[in-house]
């Protein structure tokens, strides 16, 4: 469809986006910015195609679902001008504003924002080019400045108070530290008094829950490894003066009361990388934050003293010995577990079934039986899932593999399966053109280096000093190493879908002549591999009844490797 650039009424898509919890639960944020521009369209008399936001997506990435939204609209063609309030609602890289340009422009179709301050002259793309280094630096400076601050302020004795202070704390009157908040710090000594007991956290859990006591975060079920954490932390461990002055700086100590106790707050303990990723669903894809957490060196901890919790050093040291060697065992205890990895799945919630060995002692034998079950009905009873029904592992493994070994005979239906997903894996991949992409991006790194000659020069002929040099061309590199991430991420979908078209045709290959008789001695590992491939679920129910979905999951083609509940009853 041609663009109606230039010729007709202009057609807008006005584009808004925030980035933080406060602002999605607040709205007004994005409701101030839709405002803006729609004002911006009726002053310069233009229409208004769509108006598309992003609520909660970070700028620091492209993969957002609004503007995945944004960029179809554009490829459908007769957009004259995406409008956003500020140039960083597109991206907060100015790599990425370049390549949207890049993508927009080949459409007929420009990219605007109520802040512009240059024109659609080389001057003017330079001068918006330097707006996005010096807002991408102040960023930096910004971020930099606050994690300094923290540091400076843990040192000084001070309690960086998060958004939920520690269980059994508060934050005082000028929020630089804890006080003691009693009625939590209550449920706190009983935890310790509690595992010096021997009782078990998943009677503490089924106790506390009975009584109706919230959770740290107002919720209703508690977390078995919350009494652990709570019980190894130092903050509600006491510890004498003398401890403290080779924990904290000689300044702190100063300010503290040498005839008393102190629990120890650790501050820069654990280190947290976070990145946005995609992942498929029933509508397509979605975008979700993973975060990982890391330890750092004991050297880079910083220790800050906080009022005593009141639970004796004996039993808090008692608490410790009784849950040393409750160390978590796995779920799948020595047996392999074929149908574990979330291959099974609760029907009725839509969470994995766990895998769940129970001994039983019967005139003095021992006996071991193996089920899956749902892990919200496992773990908070009929008020976390209704589906209290136990799954004997060896039959339902027995029943799913008949299944899935009927398909392996036939490899015509199997191979027909695996073409539609894989199909329609390749149509998600190559839907924003990955070679246009990977371009774009080669053409960013190759203007790159011109600039850093054309820098290099100016430095040589003193137009520009060394340190000014020294600062554009960290500029350069960081751009650069965008570009390259971007080139890194369309290789690694490519190669990913490879893998994926390989590992359908290795299946098929692999089996399509085996005889019967040898699907019969296949190892449970070899199954799960198969099955993973096949990404297959078993939808499992309350009812007993059991539904096998394959490629396609809920398709309506009869044709497609599936079945209907009912057709593998336990």
């Amino acid at each position: 469809m041609p663009s109606t650039n230039g010729h007709g009424p202009k057609r807008a898509i006005l584009y808004a986006r925030v980035s933080t919890d406060e602002q999605v639960n607040s709205g007004y944020s994005l409701a101030q910015q839709i405002e803006a521009l729609r004002a911006h369209a009726a002053r310069e008399g233009i229409g208004i195609l769509e108006e598309v936001t992003d609520p909660g997506q970070s700028g620091a990435s492209l993969e957002r679902p609004g503007m995945d939204r944004v960029r179809d609209l554009v490829a459908a063609g007769g957009v004259s001008v995406v409008l956003a309030q500020d140039r960083d609602r597109f991206a907060r890289e100015p790599a990425y504003h370049y390549l949207l340009r890049k993508e927009f422009e080949e459409h007929g179709t420009k990219i605007r924002a109520l802040n512009d301050r240059g024109d659609e002259s080389p001057e003017g793309e330079l001068t918006d080019g330097i707006l996005d280094q010096l807002a991408k630096f102040e960023r930096a400076k910004l971020s930099e400045r606050s994690r300094r601050g923290k540091m400076r302020k843990a040192r000084e004795g001070k309690v960086i108070i998060a958004r939920r202070p520690r269980y059994g704390f508060k934050p005082n009157e000028r929020r630089d530290g804890y006080e003691i908040d009693e009625p939590q710090m209550h449920v706190v000594r009983r935890i310790f008094r509690m595992a010096v007991e021997g009782m078990s956290f998943k009677a503490i859990k089924h106790v506390f829950e009975r009584e109706g006591i919230p959770t740290p975060q107002g919720a209703e079920f508690w977390d078995r490894g919350f009494f652990r954490r709570c019980i190894l932390d130092d903050i509600y461990r006491p510890h004498s003066f003398e401890e403290l002055t080779a924990a904290v700086s000689p300044e702190v100590v100063a300010r503290l009361d040498p005839d008393r106790r102190y629990g120890l707050w650790w501050f820069n303990r654990r280190g947290v990388r976070s990145k946005q990723v995609s992942v498929p669903s029933e509508n397509g894809r979605i975008y979700k934050r993973r975060y990982s957490w890391h330890h750092k060196p004991a050297e880079e901890w910083i220790a800050v003293p906080v009022p005593d919790s009141g639970i004796p050093r004996t039993l808090v040291d008692a608490a410790r010995e009784a849950i040393k060697n409750n160390s978590t065992p796995s779920n799948a205890g020595r047996r392999f577990w074929e149908l574990s990895g979330g291959i099974t799945v609760c029907s009725d919630c839509g969470r994995k079934m766990s895998s769940t060995p129970k001994t039983k002692i019967y005139k003095g034998q021992r006996y071991v039986y193996r089920y899956y079950r749902c892990s919200r009905n496992h773990l908070h009873g009929r008020a976390g899932c209704t589906n209290s029904k136990n799954f004997k592992a060896e039959d339902l493994e027995q029943r799913v593999w008949e299944y899935v070994r009927g398909l392996l005979l036939q490899p015509e239906r199997l191979r027909a399966g695996l073409g539609r997903y894989v199909e329609r894996e390749r149509e998600q991949v190559l839907r924003n053109d990955p070679e246009k992409e990977a371009k774009v991006w080669l053409d960013k790194i190759v203007s790159m280096d011109h600039q850093r000659t054309k820098y290099q020069e100016m430095a040589a002929e003193e137009l520009i000093t060394f340190e000014e040099l020294r600062e554009r061309l960290g500029e350069l590199e960081e751009t650069r190493k965008t570009a390259q991430s971007e080139l890194e991420a369309i290789s690694l979908h490519q190669q990913r879908l490879e893998e994926l078209q390989r590992d359908a045709d290795d299946l098929v290959h692999q089996y399509a002549a085996i005889v019967p008789e040898a699907l019969e001695v296949i190892p449970p590992e070899e199954k799960h591999r198969i099955y993973k491939t096949l990404r297959m679920k078993v939808l499992l129910n309350t009812e007993g009844t059991v539904a096998v979905e394959i490629v396609s999951g809920k398709a309506s083609e009869p044709d497609t490797a599936s079945v209907k509940s009912g057709d593998l009853c336990l």
